[in-house]
């Protein structure tokens, strides 16, 4: 799976590397500028070239959010996106767009070229879970953090 070219392997092991840490000294807590806030894991569902639209790939994912988390700002190239709330309630803003609350059961759509610029669980206390779907260009990173300034 092309998600995040690379950086969702990437999560995944830092995800089995650390089921173990309780047994491995702990390290010193963050410095306050750096932030803690829980951030969102994907789940990879399928992968799958369209054989009737070459060159497009549909890709689908469970995205979970923690009790606060919230994604950084970021694009998904050319991907057309379909998300769909599975639990909790999530708060998602597309630059030049009114922010808007999404509970269990309701959906959205994303236009190739989105600058999605907030993505939250807006439960301190729940979990959220999103169905997300891509339709993009095969071999293209779905997801493209912006980058700090």
């Amino acid at each position: 799976m092309r998600i995040a070219g690379g950086l969702l392997t990437a999560a995944i092991a830092a995800t089995i590397a650390g089921c173990g840490a309780s047994a491995q000294p702990q390290a010193a807590p963050a410095p306050a500028t750096v932030s803690t806030k829980p951030s969102e894991t994907l789940a990879p569902l399928l992968e799958k070239a369209l054989p009737n639209v070459p060159g497009k790939t549909f890709t689908s994912a469970v995205v979970s959010f923690p009790p606060g988390a919230s994604a950084v700002p970021h694009r998904h190239g050319d991907a057309f996106v379909y998300a769909y709330v599975l639990e909790g309630a999530v708060r998602s803003e597309l630059e030049g767009e009114p922010a808007h609350t999404y509970h269990r059961g309701e959906n959205w759509t994303e236009p190739p070229g989105a600058h999605h610029v907030a993505t939250e669980n807006t439960s301190t206390t729940e979990p959220a879970k999103l169905l997300v779907v891509f339709v993009a260009t095969t071999g293209e990173q779905l997801k493209v953090d912006d980058l700090p300034q």
